[in-house]
């Protein structure tokens, strides 16, 4: 578990991130969102000793991350997968990680494994690997130790897509099996379909959190069926207020579940029933609208 209480961050006169509170839960992915300098970084870097906040605090596993005897044991973190010793081989760069932490030598073949690097790319000096070989480098740095919560930023940066289908496995199966898991990242389709909660900030502030699943059905519902005019009727005797979506089928504000109870309670059958378009990315933007450097054009 992550905890953060209140975390800020003032460089000067700027705030880069004020009064941060959330929990990341053991057994879920949340996902961490907010555009460039609204202060995810910064907060992940406090989380884990390499800022100084102003304020606030924040624990893993109930402790601040400084008491942690072993902190590599306790927590896999990857912010920044370039930020690794050019001239050394992937293989020496694992080493290192498994000595410092007091591991048994056969973890650097295991996480060689997991991650796919094969017997010739961990000899490879660093320095000539690709950003997606580099993720998994960091990934397996990562994970060495055997933590229960990991925290990364950008881990499927520069991955191909079977990688990025490999990343959200090894994910989920992390958080399945009772870990905890901070995932900041700008692929929001993928986060969409990983994270079990989401934490939005912007300004350094946070403007959104909660469930994927409970902020996504606030996007609305679209149904469809045969009769639309019999399907408007009886939403509307059921309170659910319906407008005439852009597809031609019923759009409403109200959650797809109690849409099809409606509907079948009336008897009719629906062709079509789903979350409105736009999903995660188009709350995205309208929730951190004033922070986006590109503007809507008119």
């Amino acid at each position: 578990m992550i905890t953060i209480d209140a975390l800020t961050k003032k460089y000067g006169r700027t705030t880069a991130v004020d009064g941060v509170s959330f929990v990341a839960q053991p057994g879920r992915v949340t996902g961490f969102l907010g555009p460039n300098g609204a202060g995810k970084s910064t907060t992940m870097r406090m989380v884990v000793g390499l800022t100084k906040p102003t304020s606030g605090s924040s624990t893993v596993a109930g402790r601040a991350f400084a008491d942690l005897p072993n902190p590599g044991r306790e927590i896999g973190v990857m912010l920044d997968a370039s930020a690794q010793h050019a001239g050394r081989t992937g293989r020496e760069i694992l080493t290192i990680v498994q000595q410092t932490l007091g591991l048994p030598g056969n973890r650097v073949d295991e996480m060689l494994d997991l991650v796919s690097l094969t017997e010739a790319e961990a000899d490879r000096r660093v320095g000539n690997y690709s950003l997606g070989m580099r993720q998994r480098l960091g990934i397996a740095s990562a994970l060495i130790g055997n933590p229960a919560v990991l925290m990364l930023d950008e881990p499927a940066n520069g991955l191909d897509p079977a990688g990025i289908r490999w990343m959200r496995d090894l994910l989920r199966g992390f958080a399945d099996q009772g870990g905890t898991v901070l995932l900041s990242s700008h692929l929001l389709r993928e986060v969409e379909i990983i994270a079990d909660d989401l934490v939005m900030i912007g300004h350094g502030r946070i403007v959104c959190e909660g469930s994927t699943a409970e902020l996504l059905q606030s996007m609305g519902t679209i149904a469809r069926a045969d009769d639309l005019t019999a399907l408007r009727r009886a939403l509307h005797a059921a309170g659910i207020e319906t407008t005439e979506s852009d597809q031609g089928g019923v759009a409403t504000p109200a959650e797809p579940a109690r849409v099809g109870q409606a509907a079948f309670a009336a008897g009719i059958a629906l062709t079509e029933l789903r979350t409105a378009d736009g999903g995660l990315e188009d709350m995205f933007l309208e929730l951190t609208t004033d922070t986006q450097r590109e503007r809507k054009v008119a």
